[in-house]
């Protein structure tokens, strides 16, 4: 049996003479909450449409389950892209319902259960369109859950939402995952919020996976450091290497050397100086999530709500 439950091999999706989707290689494990990542327009939702079936590619491949997509797929995927597809003028439970009715399932309790689990009165007669954004999107994982899915995909399921709200949603997440296992796929521009449920991350841009990292991974590289631009980087590496014994650095593009080492920017400024390597500047720089993916994915579109 396959360890992972998604694995789409360079798959590309084009919409007349643009490439939405590009060469796309990704990798989601079994029990992955996996962080999607991207600007407005990099190809996420294009992406999990794929994944979902609401989409075919232009070329490429997507196992699902260790498996080629068949019959089966649609009954173990459970999603909620764009919207829910809500009517209205029903209330909570007869959504699910006429859901349920429609895929064929006549346990009425699973629609009790469903609902309870998303924090939704399965009792009440308030209509969908008095709903609040955060219930809305409450219902539509519910609705999502099923046919008790395996892999459960959600896009942008947190946009728009006040704390209170957000903080449901990633309860339920959370839940989902530790208490059934499930595998999710959630997309976010809030990154502070993704960073408290994801184990795995994918950064996409302009349609192209940049970037697939583990929280762990993650975590190593958003480590504080001090930043150092000259003119001539070799000039400086000897300095630090057989006069500071700086071991942790790593040399970046535009001339910067980064050092995680803790060292004072001051001892690195003396020594330079002594072996008279001009800076142009050094500076401590505490990175976040935030300014990792921003580094990653480019400023165009990117919220940090």
């Amino acid at each position: 049996m396959s360890e992972y439950v998604v694995e789409a091999i360079d798959l590309n999706k084009k919409f007349k003479d643009t490439y939405a989707v590009s060469n796309i290689n990704m990798k989601i494990r079994k029990g992955d909450i996996y962080g999607f990542i991207g600007s407005n327009g990099a190809g996420k939702s294009t992406t999990l449409k794929m994944i979902a079936g609401l989409m075919f590619p232009t070329s490429g491949e997507i196992k699902l389950f260790g498996e080629k997509r068949n019959v089966y797929t649609p009954r173990r995927i459970g999603a909620l892209i764009e919207n829910a597809g809500i009517y209205p003028h029903l209330s909570a439970y007869d959504n699910m319902d006429i859901l349920a009715t429609s895929m064929g399932l006549k346990n009425k309790q699973k629609l009790i259960e469903l609902l309870n689990l998303v924090h939704l009165d399965p009792k009440s007669k308030k209509k969908a369109k008095k709903f609040s954004l955060g219930m809305k999107q409450r219902l539509g994982i519910a609705m999502a859950l099923l046919g008790s899915p395996d892999l459960l995909i959600l896009d942008e399921p947190i946009n728009g939402l006040d704390p209170e709200g957000i903080r449901e949603i990633r309860e339920v997440i959370q839940k989902l995952n530790e208490e059934k296992d499930m595998t999710i796929i959630i997309s976010s521009h809030i990154l502070g919020e993704l960073s408290k449920v994801a184990t795995r991350y994918g950064i996409i841009r302009s349609g192209k996976m940049i970037e697939e990292l583990t929280a762990k991974q993650l975590e190593e590289k958003c480590r504080n450091y001090i930043s150092i631009v000259v003119q001539e980087p070799s000039l400086v590496i000897p300095v630090l290497e057989k006069e500071l014994h700086i071991c942790d650095y790593l040399v970046h593009e535009n001339n910067e050397i980064r050092v995680f080492d803790d060292i004072d920017s001051m001892e690195i400024s003396l020594a330079l100086a002594r072996h008279q390597v001009a800076i142009s500047q050094i500076v401590y720089q505490k990175q976040d999530l935030e300014s990792y993916f921003l580094e990653k994915i480019g400023k165009d579109g990117v919220k940090y709500d």
